[in-house]
């Protein structure tokens, strides 16, 4: 059924009409449109050669209904920033730089194929953009944007001229953005070129929180012309009025809109407004914290916000209307953890700090003058985080005080360190170092991050608190938790440790760990040697009401794995047609089948594996009857002296794949070794060492890419594919930063009770046979 006539003119009038190649309707209107939203004024702008603030009273920005005048200003900040052009000949236009036809889309046309993209006539000039109906004289200007500093361009986009068949031009302005579109790609490049020159062109615009920033700080010393400039300037001043626009110039239509992960952004200034609404909500929160995480998080989302919430803030602190109530402090520790957390720009800094020293200059003895110190303190401390703080660390931070942090050790009980936001791993190990009595031992120690999965030292750089953030996040999806532990980094004397000390308790445990995770190549029956050598140590004598651990906590898994027969391997189906019918298959009662057989086989291999497992702590039990009468320091010297014998104990062990040079050649799994003296390839499960470079060798090494690790011996490279190449050249760095300052290990001191040298003698029968290093088919290879 046909519309009847008045609602075709309706329907017209509203998008718009072309006749006879012009258009009607929804052009004018836009046009008008544009008009009216280019001449409101922006009050956050200036050029930037503006001076004479102190003459000009600057009043906060709120949107007013008074349309004379708003005209006033318009008019008078147009004259400023755009040429007046009038209704003359467009191809007499004297300043054009480019001129051409280019395609706009209306209204979304380009979302919607059957409305067509409308053709105009633009002209660029030093200015501005312009669009016009026709190139012919006369002809009327529907639009014009003008250029300034904050003006943004985008290159054309290739997945959208596949998919609309027009390469696109998008110039953003302040109240809008042009979406031009050719169907040929070396116009658009040069409309883009052409516009970004222009914008390059134009001076950098400053806003008035920028100008009187500079006032402020020329006029610090005169208490009479700052008491003029903040009573004269509201936007320096608190408000309990929205914002309209930021403090701070940002480009128009930025392209760092979005973050990683599920965050979404618009523009940056679109952002900075919806924080400062998110500030003022902080004043009535009863619960603030997590709406301070949320602005902390967005500020490391988007950097460029930094320099912004910090004036915000110095804003809303600026003469509140009740100073030192709970909206104020809440203000206040905000600001603390943003100083704990990022590093304003030289400018807003210095308008910070002087921010703070005259709210303690107005409010001496107060909760504010302590914030404020506290503040001050924190900004010569800090460095840029990789995380937000934490809901404990902001709880803490809002109390102005430390945190706790527990550190393991093995061996030992676990110490409580008071750690702040700006506490490096590396003076936390140094206070450990310190407090177990460590300052004379000759090997490092280092902090870790440790896990059933993992286990990686943490950098010396790496700020603790952004540690304890990252094992809070991993606390909830793992069990048992990750925890952060002290141990040794690198051995550089483990002959000369006593027994009776504390890094001796360290070297048993992590000569244990090495053990577990199958880094100490040996025949299976030395590991249930080891196994019960533990149980000695930590229950003493045999005995049926002693507390048992597991056996994986004994023995290492993998042995017990690789006892199992491997999995039938079905070869993949060849044609297209036998993998449609394993697909139909796999979807019936065959499919069906197929489940129930694998439910039966893993039951049966779980079953085999409670076998195996029950045989070998049978084993390690009888071994441990042997041990009758033998102390714990005993047990462990005992344990130490087995691992000590194989050749590679005090190497540091990482998992690479060695890419072999031969074409055709795959990569071979290989253990890479980082000694005191030599680095080292080994063959998985095997005792004895491919190769051996001692330092004098190398004359090269680092980081081809993020997973390949380089190493330059002599006349070759060696490339290895692995995930740990920070921490394989980070300790390279360290072995021969401490091979330059001594070329010996430093003695150690006397100890009390000499170090055996001499080989401990186990009990009859408990080792089956001398020489248990030597060659022998390896039991399995682990991962770590």
């Amino acid at each position: 059924m046909p519309f009847p006539g008045g609602l075709w003119w309706l329907l017209c009038c509203r998008r718009g009409f072309t006749l006879l190649r012009r258009d009607y309707g929804e052009a004018e209107r836009e046009a008008d449109g544009e008009a009216e939203e280019e001449e409101e004024a922006s009050f956050e702008l200036r050029a930037q050669g503006d001076q004479g603030s102190l003459e000009v009273s600057l009043s906060q920005p709120t949107r007013s209904s008074s349309g004379s005048e708003r005209s006033l200003l318009v008019a008078e900040e147009m004259r400023s920033l755009i040429v007046e052009k009038g209704p003359g000949p467009v191809e007499d236009e004297p300043d054009a730089l480019v001129k051409g036809w280019l395609q706009r889309e209306m209204r979304g046309c380009m979302k919607t194929p059957w409305i067509r993209p409308r053709k105009y006539w633009f002209v660029l000039t030093p200015d501005s953009l312009d669009y016009y109906s026709s190139n012919e004289k006369g002809a009327r200007r529907l639009g014009s944007l003008v250029l300034t500093s904050l003006c943004s361009v985008l290159w054309p986009d290739k997945q959208l001229y596949k998919e609309t068949g027009y390469w696109s031009v998008t110039v953003f302005g302040r109240k809008h953005c042009y979406r031009l579109y050719t169907e040929h790609l070396n116009e658009a490049v040069r409309w883009v070129c052409a516009v970004q020159k222009v914008i390059d062109s134009k001076a950098p615009v400053q806003t008035p929180t920028q100008l009187l920033m500079r006032d402020v700080e020329e006029h610090r010393d005169s208490p009479e012309v700052l008491e003029q400039i903040y009573r004269c300037n509201p936007i320096l001043r608190y408000t309990s009025g929205p914002l309209y626009a930021p403090l701070l110039p940002f480009p128009y239509g930025s392209l760092d809109q979005s973050a990683p992960g599920p965050r979404s952004y618009t523009t940056l200034r679109d952002e900075a407004v919806k924080l400062f609404n998110s500030l003022q909500q902080l004043e009535s929160e009863r619960d603030p914290v997590p709406l301070m995480q949320g602005v902390l998080q967005t500020c490391l989302d988007l950097p460029p916000l930094v320099d912004e919430i910090y004036c915000q803030l110095v804003k809303q602190t600026t003469e509140p209307p009740a100073p030192g109530g709970q909206g104020d402090l809440h203000y206040w520790q905000l600001l603390t953890c943003m100083s704990c957390t990022f590093l304003p720009s030289p400018p807003v800094l210095r308008f910070l700090r002087f921010h703070l020293d005259r709210t303690e200059n107005r409010f001496p003895a107060s909760e504010m003058a302590k914030y404020a110190c506290f503040i001050r303190e924190a900004l010569g401390k800090t460095k840029g985080r990789e995380c937000v703080p934490s809901l404990e660390e902001i709880l803490v931070l809002m109390q102005r005080q430390e945190m706790i942090c527990t550190v393991h050790c093995p061996g030992a009980p676990a110490c409580s360190v008071a750690i702040s936001s700006h506490t490096t791993a590396e003076e936390v190990a140094q206070e450990l170092v310190s407090r177990l009595g460590l300052s004379q031992s000759p090997n490092l120690f280092a902090l870790y991050e440790q896990s059933r999965r993992r286990e990686q030292p943490v950098g010396s750089a790496t700020l603790l608190a952004d540690v304890l953030t990252s094992l809070a996040g991993e606390d909830r999806e793992q069990d048992p938790p990750c925890r952060l532990c002290f141990k040794h980094y690198g051995f550089l004397d483990t002959d000369n440790v006593p027994r009776d000390s504390l890094e001796f308790a360290l070297l048993f445990e992590q000569a244990h760990e090495m053990v577990l995770r199958g880094y100490v190549p040996t025949s299976e029956e030395t590991l249930q040697t080891l196994a019960a050598l533990r149980l000695q140590s930590l229950n003493s004598d045999f005995s049926t009401h002693a507390p048992f651990p597991r056996l994986e906590e004994l023995f290492p898994p993998h042995v017990l794995h690789a006892r199992l027969p491997p999995l039938p391997h079905r070869p993949p189906a060849k044609c297209r047609g036998a993998r449609l019918r394993a697909g139909l298959l796999a979807g019936g009662l065959w499919g069906q089948a197929l489940a129930k057989q694998r439910a039966e086989r893993d039951q049966r291999l779980r079953g085999r594996l409670r076998e195996e497992g029950a045989s070998t702590m049978a084993a390690i039990v009888e071994k441990w009857k042997l041990l009758q009468g033998m102390g714990r320091p005993e047990a462990m010297a005992a344990y130490v002296a087995l691992v000590r014998e194989w050749p590679g104990f005090g190497s540091t062990l990482f998992d690479v794949d060695l890419q072999a040079s031969p074409v055709g050649a795959g990569p071979q799994r290989l253990w890479l070794g980082i000694g005191a003296k030599a680095v080292s390839l080994y063959k998985p499960g095997e005792p004895e060492p491919l190769d051996s470079f001692c330092y004098g060798r190398i004359s090269s090494f680092g980081a081809s890419d993020s997973s390949t690790f380089r190493l330059s011996v002599e006349d070759r490279d060696l490339l290895f594919e692995t995930s740990q190449v920070d921490e394989i050249a980070q300790l390279l760095k360290t072995y021969l930063a401490s091979a330059g300052t001594q070329r010996l290990p430093r003695p150690q001191e006397p100890p009390t009770s000499a170090p055996s040298l001499e080989p401990t003698v186990l009990p009859q029968g408990l080792c089956p046979a001398p020489g248990p290093w030597q060659h022998r088919p390896p039991v399995g290879s682990s991962h770590s």
